[in-house]
């Protein structure tokens, strides 16, 4: 005769305290080196790219799947930051914000309110030199008046 399984009171699952929740959202660089794999570039191929630009030093396999998987608890120095630029080929700003989300709890503010393509596009244009930002502003301005007519 078998025993009846025990009546044990099930905590709800799907719901997450709000603590362990806060930690789970602080997660955007380990994000962008998840996006970056799941776009099809694998951890070896991210790593053979990510030479910093200014010592030539890259970040190991391990260290990109560890923070693929939200296992570093460190912030990376500004070396490792511009490497993983360089790996994921996203602007630097891009990267230093997400982990500066990720592991210093910063919260954007200069430009709140607008999407991820905005902010994007304006840390591209961080990035660059004073001629190329007036290339593009006239760029962008050109399309506006074409539009408008």
């Amino acid at each position: 005769m078998e025993a009846a399984a025990p009546d044990r009171q099930h905590p709800d699952e799907s719901a997450v305290p709000d603590s362990l929740a806060h930690e789970l959202d602080r997660d955007e660089l380990s994000r962008l080196v998840r996006d970056a794999n799941d776009d099809g570039a694998s951890y070896q191929q991210l790593a053979d790219r990510s030479a910093d630009p200014e010592t030539g030093k890259p970040i190991s396999k391990p260290y990109l799947q560890k923070l693929a998987t939200n296992a570093i608890t460190t912030a990376p120095s500004a070396a490792q930051l511009r490497s993983i630029a360089a790996a994921l080929r996203k602007p630097l700003p891009v990267v230093q914000r997400a982990a500066a989300i990720q592991f210093l709890d910063y919260k954007a503010t200069e430009l709140s309110g607008y999407d991820d393509d905005v902010r994007v596009i304006v840390a591209h244009l961080a990035g660059m030199k004073p001629a190329a930002k007036r290339r593009w502003r006239a760029m962008i301005e050109a399309v506006e008046n074409v539009e408008d007519e």
